[in-house]
């Protein structure tokens, strides 16, 4: 019997996650991807020997006792090479000679605070209480409802019970700033410390969710990042039979009589009843509908346009001819001056160390990162059009690197290889809207789902961080496994887990 076809725009985590389950389900799968690499915006790159984590600084599902981590398992996202990695601690506050960590267990992390700044026992107390509430919830994995499936995954009566207690904190948390929840803390190092766990803007229900994984004993790294991660996922659907076509840019998905038909290529139309799309939800209604005036569901476009704000960020890396195994593998570092990309004001840096990775480096060196997370598009937009933009990153990367020397001496004069990853960088590889890296859980903005399954045309299915608040890796692979098991319902076939 002749297998399906079904067609998924874009390679990234969600093309792959959903061509995995699509594959395994028995349809014949076909992703088209306009970069050269797979995993979209979970991404990693090499420069003169050093390797640059792009994309991910924690997998949340890594650990085994949650659902999430069966779903990773079942698209190969993790494998044998892959061991998970629970740095710990995870942020090191430096000031001068002063250091202050912020512990995964949440027992140490209460005892360090509390002799740090006792002037703060009440607010530390307070954290400490939150965050003990909500160390039970995780992400919930269910199968659609009347879905045909191999193995029924449901959330169990005693599963849900074990995560009630953080519904009575849970308004209140997400009705405010983790900017305003951390104001609590008189102890400026305290503050500094605990910004670093999510952005200013979030609200404070993601900042305490964070602290609460990596309690947990969730959120670890798999060795070898983003690369290693996408790499397994798409060798696991290759060796399914898919097919990923590379350098395969979709231009458009043909749509007649509210109807997919296909996409079409630079070079040729690939006809097909169904198509996934996985890239940038945002950027793809722009990109395929918006343009050609095709109706889609106004409860998708309405909502996505009006209340969907977005996280761009630039990420500086730098490779340093020096061990720098001395330092923690996350340092946080408050600055004297307010450090500026465009209009945006940075009070603080937060340096990813990798000098205890192994092959991220040549043998005595060390890859650095930071992620300055801010809205910059439009400002990196200007410079690319009046042709300042490679001049602007040179100059960037110089007051970076003087800020950064202050506090790390050894990196004077020793950085051998830099690289500056702007929204239009992150445009241009991935088709993100205005390069965003995520979405923005704004206080007092509700859990928004968006639609997976398109109810004005028929064989088009929605996939990827942007369905479900606040994006990232799980709500990646989540949204992948729901719109193949709404593919799998309309076509009458039994979802494989």
């Amino acid at each position: 019997m002749e297998r399906e076809k079904v067609l998924i725009v874009g390679a990234g985590i969600a093309g792959l996650a959903a061509g995995v389950f699509a594959q395994k389900s028995g349809f014949d799968v076909e992703i088209y991807e306009r970069h050269l690499i797979p995993g979209g915006l979970s991404t990693s790159w090499r420069r003169r020997g050093y390797l640059f984590e792009g994309g991910m600084h924690w997998l949340t599902g890594s650990n085994p006792r949650f659902p999430l981590y069966d779903v990773w398992k079942s698209v190969g996202a993790l494998k044998e090479n892959n061991p998970i990695f629970y740095k710990d601690p995870f942020y090191t506050l430096k000031v001068g000679e002063r250091e202050l960590s912020l512990y995964r267990d949440i027992e140490k992390l209460r005892a360090t605070f509390l002799e740090y700044a006792p002037e703060d026992r009440g607010a530390i107390n307070k954290l400490y209480r939150d965050v003990k509430s909500f160390m039970n919830v995780h992400m919930i994995v269910n199968d659609l409802p009347f879905v045909k499936t191999n193995r029924v995954v449901r959330s169990s009566l005693w599963e849900l019970l074990k995560m009630a207690g953080a519904g009575i904190k849970y308004p209140f948390l997400q009705s405010i700033s983790t900017k305003d929840y951390i104001s609590m803390f008189k102890n400026a190092d305290l503050r500094n410390l605990l910004q670093a766990v999510t952005g200013e803007k979030y609200n404070a229900l993601s900042f305490v969710y964070n602290l609460a994984s990596f309690a947990s004993g969730d959120c670890g790294y798999p060795t070898g990042g983003s690369l290693v991660m996408a790499k397994n996922m798409a060798e696991t659907f290759e060796s399914l039979g898919g097919k990923i076509f590379y350098n395969s840019e979709v231009l458009e998905v043909v749509i007649e009589n509210q109807k997919v038909q296909g996409i079409k290529l630079k070079d040729r139309f690939v006809r097909s009843s169904s198509v996934i799309i996985t890239q940038d939800t945002r950027q793809a209604i722009e990109d395929f509908f918006e343009a050609k005036k095709i109706q889609l569901n106004k409860k998708l476009t309405q909502k996505i346009y009006k209340l969907q704000a977005t996280a761009q960020n630039v990420y500086i890396s730098l490779g340093i001819k020096k061990d720098l195994s001395s330092y923690p593998k996350a340092l946080v570092l408050p600055l004297e001056k307010s450090f500026a990309v465009g209009d945006v004001q940075f009070s603080q840096f937060r340096i990813n160390n990798y000098s205890e990775y192994e092959n991220y480096a040549p043998k005595g060196c060390t890859s650095l990162t930071c992620l300055l997370l801010g809205e910059s598009y439009d400002y990196w937009k200007k410079a690319k059009e009046d042709g300042t933009y490679l001049e602007k990153k040179k100059e960037l990367v110089q007051k970076f690197i003087e800020v950064v020397e202050k506090h790390i001496p050894e990196i004077k004069d020793n950085v051998e290889v830099w690289d500056v990853a702007t929204p239009l960088t992150y445009e241009r590889y991935c088709k993100s809207y205005k390069g965003s890296w995520m979405s923005v859980w704004s206080p007092k903005l509700r859990a928004v789902k968006y639609p997976i399954k398109s109810v004005t045309v028929k064989g088009l299915y929605f996939a990827g961080q942007r369905l479900i608040m606040p994006g990232g890796l799980p709500c990646t692979v989540v949204s992948s496994r729901k719109a193949v098991q709404f593919l799998c319902r309309d076509k009458d076939v039994r979802f494989m887990n």
